[in-house]
This record gives structure tokens, C-alpha cells and sequence, in this order.
């Protein structure tokens, strides 16, 4: 059994969350579950950002306090981590005063490399951060395409050039720091390029939400130093905790493109400053668009992934955004895709190959799942490809493909079919039942692994298939997929199918 820390990154509050949150959180706990399958040591963080300029205003403007401010908008975030069935065990919040006393016993440790300095230059509010002239294009911050916001105040500064050598050299010496490869590439010629000190605090005269430089509370820490410390402080750094030990370093962070450079510059830094391990891999996704179009407010086309689920359930969301949405890629939320997904692959191809062999199993045996290990040649050949499946599954996702994996997985379902269909069950029962409990047999087994392999996907459905299939304690471990006939002679559970169709 190893050990597995994945965090996703925290979210900033200032709105509510959209389906781009539900595609990150969701990339996490399917890592999350997956590893749960192998038996694996497994903690999975997630939770918010609570500070900055953006929310000190936000607030303002409700006529709020921060705090106030930050607890309702938190409570979203939360509310979305159940409605997507997650498995998190913790939820950081940076308004916590555990995540307070960490990121000062950090700021501390990089003592060393800080130092009190005067900044002039470019702070775009949207982004929380500092920008030179080379980030802007055409004099404005590129991801919020507005002029950003020209400061002239004394901070405290991280000698962040002074690790450019020892970042190439980790870059060097592990390929798979950064995924994919094209952001790899990327980052790397960024800190190749050279790399600049970076300010790390603001005056409370223009910043009062924020947590204090210690001992030094006319400064606030910058947003970005006290964020990215809840990876550490969300498992016990502030007290050096048996957790912290246990879990660190991280094995994957979970992040979107437009932060990588904070990841897998600054942040791997900081830590060597303070004398702490670099986490293993920063794993960066892509954005989603909605049919088609940039998200935003102003086309009104933001998709709440909480009304999806209030209508679908969360296991079909989940589905089509692992399926349909490339791992490390942009992609794209259409409402015909999604429907097509779910009316195809799930109600049809999954959720029929269950139903119509239950009602095999009623019809014929009683309700009766009969082992049979009496297989002939055609038995064997599916066997052999169901556990060449197993195998290349595994591979995907411990390469954190986790389309591909899924893609496997439903691969195993069409084959499925394609054997209920060559071998008629329905036309053998009466004239050949020891031939029919064979088939029966091998089809629920079938059954049994496909609802183990995609547990860390749809994690209710595959609870709900071996309902079905009458296990009385279910099994979802990795090992259980490795030998067809493991599965003993059992009553079925006949019920609704598991995704009705959606009809116009």
C-alpha cells in the first residue's frame, strides 16, 4: 500500500462556482478514488481562497463584512463538493487560523530569501497579481484583457531569481513535473528565460484583508504566498503534525493553466527556501468553453454545474466531463453532447447491458446469478480481453489519462454487449441452461468488473450495479478485477434502469 496526497486548487470566492471547478475537482477525486482501488494511503484537499483585493472590494461593494463576504460564498463551494460526490477529506479554508499560523511559521522559514525593497509596476487585480512588462499584451493583463492597476509602495520581496538553477535542474531531472508536456516546454523556457524577485506583500494601508507579515503587521502577505501554503496547511505543517509527515510531499496538484506558472515556479521555490520537498507533479487541465464560446457573464452562457446535477444526477456530469473533456486540454460543455453521452453511452450501452441480462436472470433462474466456470474457447478469448482491459487501465490511469482510462472501461462495456449478442442467452435458456448459466455467469462477472473500473468516475452508479448484481459487500478494490469467477452464486436486485432516457 503507498501513500497518495492530491489537492485540487483552492478556489477564489469572488463568484459563485461554474462548470470549470466541477471539471478540476472532478479530475481529483476520479485520481482520489483510483488510487482507493489500488489500497493506496489516500488524502484529497481541497477548499477556498478567502483574501486579496478582489474580495476586500467585493465585500464593499454588498456593504459586508470580508469575512461575512467569504463564509457565504465558502458555503458554495462546499455545497458543490457534495453535489459532485466528492471524496475529500478536508476542506482548507484560508481564513482558518491553522492556515494562518502555517503560512507565517513558512514565511519565516524563507526568512533567508526575503527582504524589504520598493515595487513600482503592474498589479492586475482580476489575476492577484504582480505582472512585468513582458506579461501584458498590448499594455493589458491577458487574461482579463484591462489595463492593470500601476503600484508604487515598499514591500517585502522572495528572491525568487535566486532559484532559477535549482528549478532548471529539478525540471531536468523529472520529466513528469509538470503535465502535459506542452506546459512543461513551456514553464521551463519561462524560467530559463530568467527570472525576476518577486513582491510577496502589500501595505495594510491598501490592503486590510489579508494575514500579517509576522512581525510586521503594517504589511499583508500577498495573496498568492498565503495560498498556495494550504497544501501544507490543510495536512498540519503549522505544528509539523504525524500527517504532515505522512502525506508530504504532494503527489499531484490538480490546477488550471492559468496558474501554472505559480505552481511550478514560485511555489516549488518558496519550498526550497524553507527547506521543504517540491511536490512530484503539478497536473495542469485545460478551459472550457460552452458550446463553442468563452464563458462570462456578460453572453450569459455560465453553465452552474449544480443545476446539472439537480437535473442528472452527479455520475452523469462526472461521466461527461472525464469522457468528452480532453485530460490536459481545452474543451467543450454542449447540452446536445452531453445529452447524446448520456442517452448512448449511458442509458443505452451501460445501463441496458445491466438491465436486460437482470431481467435474463428473473426470467430464467429465478433471480439466481449460478456459478459457472465451464467456459469454452469464445468464454476464454472475451476473459483474455477483458483482462488485457484490466491491464491497460491501470496503465492509463497511473498516467493520469483519465479519458483514456475511462475510454477502456467503456470499451469493456461495447464488448460486453457484442457478446450478449453473439451468444442469445434469451434463445439457449430452455434448450441448453447449463450453457445459459455459463453465459450468465461470465456476463455478470463482466458486469462486476466494468462497476469496479469505473467506481472512481461514477462512484453512486457503481455502487448501484453491484446492488443489482446481489453482492452483500461490495468490493471496489483493484485486485478484485484481476480473475473472472470470483464472483459467487447470488440473488439479483431487479430495479429501475440506472439512467432513464432523456427525451425531447
Amino acid at each position: 500500500m503507498g501513500k497518495f496526497y492530491v489537492t485540487t486548487a483552492i478556489d477564489y470566492v469572488n463568484a459563485s462556482p461554474h462548470i470549470g471547478h466541477a471539471l478540476e475537482k472532478v479530475q481529483a477525486d476520479v485520481m482520489a478514488r483510483y488510487h482507493r482501488l489500488k489500497k493506496d494511503d489516500v488524502f484529497f484537499l481541497t477548499g477556498t481562497d478567502e483574501h486579496g483585493m478582489k474580495l476586500f472590494r467585493a465585500a464593499q461593494n454588498e456593504n459586508i463584512s470580508p469575512r461575512e463576504f467569504c463564509d457565504k460564498m465558502s458555503a458554495r463551494f462546499i455545497e458543490l463538493t457534495r453535489a459532485l460526490n466528492l471524496s475529500n477529506n478536508y476542506f482548507i479554508r484560508t481564513t482558518d487560523l491553522k492556515h494562518k499560523k502555517a503560512v507565517q511559521k513558512l514565511w519565516l522559514a524563507c526568512r533567508k530569501d526575503i527582504y524589504l525593497s520598493k515595487y513600482k509596476g503592474f498589479y492586475c487585480v482580476g489575476c492577484e497579481a504582480y505582472l512585468t512588462e513582458r506579461d501584458l499584451v498590448d499594455g493589458k493583463c491577458p487574461v482579463h484583457k484591462i489595463e492593470p492597476e500601476i503600484i508604487e509602495e515598499t514591500n517585502y520581496f522572495f528572491a525568487l531569481s535566486k532559484y532559477r538553477e535549482a528549478l532548471l535542474s529539478h525540471f531536468e531531472s523529472n520529466p513528469r513535473f509538470v503535465i502535459p508536456e506542452s506546459r512543461y516546454n513551456e514553464i521551463y523556457s519561462f524560467i530559463k528565460s530568467g527570472l525576476e524577485d518577486i513582491s510577496i506583500s502589500r501595505s495594510r494601508e491598501k490592503l486590510v484583508w489579508g494575514i500579517d507579515v509576522p512581525e510586521d503587521p503594517s504589511q499583508v502577505m500577498y495573496v498568492w504566498f498565503d495560498a498556495l501554503t494550504n497544501y501544507i496547511s490543510g495536512i498540519g505543517y503549522e505544528d509539523d503534525s504525524e500527517m504532515f509527515r505522512k502525506y508530504w510531499p504532494a503527489n499531484v496538484h490538480v490546477i488550471g493553466k492559468d496558474i501554472s506558472r505559480f505552481h511550478a515556479v514560485l511555489w516549488p521555490a518558496m519550498l526550497m527556501s524553507a527547506g521543504i520537498s517540491v511536490p512530484e507533479t503539478i497536473f495542469v487541465h485545460g478551459f472550457l468553453t460552452v458550446e463553442g464560446e468563452k464563458m462570462s457573464k456578460s453572453r450569459g452562457n455560465v453553465i452552474d454545474p449544480l443545476e446539472i446535477v439537480g437535473k442528472y444526477g452527479a455520475d452523469p456530469l462526472r461521466y461527461y466531463l472525464i469522457r468528452e473533456i480532453p485530460t490536459t486540454e481545452d474543451g467543450d460543455f454542449s447540452q446536445r453532447r452531453f445529452e447524446e453521452r448520456y442517452n448512448y453511452d449511458l442509458a443505452n450501452d451501460l445501463g441496458n447491458l445491466l438491465h436486460r441480462n437482470l431481467k435474463l436472470f428473473v426470467s430464467y433462474q429465478s433471480g439466481m446469478i449460478e456459478k459457472s466456470v465451464d467456459f469454452d474457447h469464445e468464454d476464454k478469448v472475451l476473459i483474455e480481453e477483458i483482462m488485457s482491459a484490466v491491464s491497460i487501465y491501470q496503465k492509463r490511469m497511473d498516467n493520469l489519462e483519465l479519458g483514456e482510462g475511462l475510454k477502456v472501461v467503456m470499451e469493456i462495456v461495447g464488448r460486453m454487449n457484442k457478446y450478449v449478442d453473439e451468444e442469445s442467452p434469451w434463445s439457449i435458456a430452455v434448450e441448453n441452461p447449463e450453457r445459459f448459466k455459463t453465459v450468465m455467469y461470465l456476463i455478470s462477472e463482466g458486469l462486476r468488473i466494468i462497476s469496479v473500473l469505473i467506481q472512481p468516475i461514477m462512484p453512486e452508479t457503481a455502487e448501484k450495479i453491484q446492488y443489482h448484481l446481489g453482492i452483500e459487500k461490495p468490493d471496489f478494490s483493484l485486485e478484485s478485477t484481476r480473475k473472472v469467477g470470483l464472483g459467487e452464486s447470488r440473488q439479483v436486485n431487479p430495479g429501475k434502469p440506472l439512467f432513464p432516457r432523456i427525451t425531447a
